[in-house]
């Protein structure tokens, strides 16, 4: 048969290099083929865009533009959990207790006016240190207002008005303060109080953010040392400004704000809402505080308890 050859009882068969050459051109044009095909569905396909990146969440405070840190615990707190009242007073939906902070400069009380009134807790300031001076000495009243308060059934706390300006100050305003105490027990926490003095001249001005934050700590771990439950007192100028707040994680933070709710960005477990409070046995006005003793999304439960049970 013509193109084949019989050797040995096998076959083999020829190919023609006619054949071969075709075949390969025709594998190459299909690829070609495929690759045009696919490129000019690629071109007809439409662009994917990178998603946007989200803008940071940011707060002006004080001229500046402050980027919320997303690595801290945020605040869950809203306006719609907390309701103000005729008498000026607010009140949180959640589980809280209510209270006001005094010093020598709202003069004598009368204690037990004060605990008829309704006010649950009281935080007193205890000492300070001279701005100027660096002096540190006692509240004048702290030993009146802490006995009569006592009598009367409020729950105590205390707070003292620093103006340390490095770690070892703040310590010896801390030990200072857990001798006057003198092993008292205290229902509410022992707050650092450290504040700009923006109407003089003071020993503070111009403290950087880091050092007031590292005698915020060294008060804080000598009175939880000591037993006691240690807050931090601020308002946004220090929460956002001077503050580093994530190495203040450790400690409860009493938050000044005068507003109809607390705006600061991240977690708090006090704040204090006036400073022009009114209050039976207080002549004049008085700082009113809510300790906020559950979280927002338990205040957010109690609120859609009660508007079930109202329906």
């Amino acid at each position: 048969m013509p193109g084949r050859r019989v050797r040995g009882g096998r076959t083999r068969t020829r190919r023609n290099p006619l054949y071969v050459l075709l075949a390969l051109l025709s594998a190459v044009a299909l690829a070609l083929l495929a690759a045009l095909l696919l490129l000019t569905a690629r071109r007809l396909m439409p662009e994917e865009t990178a998603p946007p990146e989200e803008e940071p969440e940011t707060v002006t405070v004080g001229g500046q533009e402050v980027v919320i840190d997303e690595n801290l615990a945020p605040s869950e707190l809203e306006e719609g959990h907390f309701t103000t009242q005729a008498d000026g007073s607010i009140t949180y939906s959640g589980q809280a207790s209510y209270g006001i902070d005094v010093s020598a400069h709202q003069g004598e009380i009368d204690w037990a006016a004060v605990a008829d009134s309704g006010v649950e807790f009281a935080m007193l300031r205890i000492g300070n240190r001279g701005y100027t001076s660096g002096a540190i000495s006692q509240d004048e009243r702290f030993e009146e207002n802490f006995q009569a308060a006592r009598e009367n059934g409020i729950q105590l706390g205390v707070y003292f008005f620093s103006q340390a300006i490095s770690e070892e100050e703040a310590r010896e305003e801390a030990g200072q303060v857990l001798a006057w105490l003198d092993g008292r027990s205290l229902e509410c926490p022992v707050a650092y109080d450290w504040e700009h003095i923006t109407d003089d001249v003071a020993r503070t001005d111009g403290l950087d953010g880091e050092t007031v934050t590292d005698c915020a700590i060294a008060f804080c771990q000598t009175i939880a040392e000591a037993g006691y439950t240690p807050f931090v007192y601020c308002n946004g100028m220090l929460g956002y400004l001077s503050y580093d707040v994530e190495r203040l994680q450790d400690y409860g933070l009493w938050y000044a704000e005068y507003a109809d709710y607390p705006s600061f960005a991240y977690e708090l477990e006090m704040w204090q809402y006036t400073d022009e409070g009114t209050v039976a046995g207080i002549s004049g006005p008085v700082d009113r505080n809510i300790w906020l003793l559950d979280t927002a999304a338990d205040a957010a439960q109690t609120e859609d308890d009660a508007d079930g049970a109202g329906s």
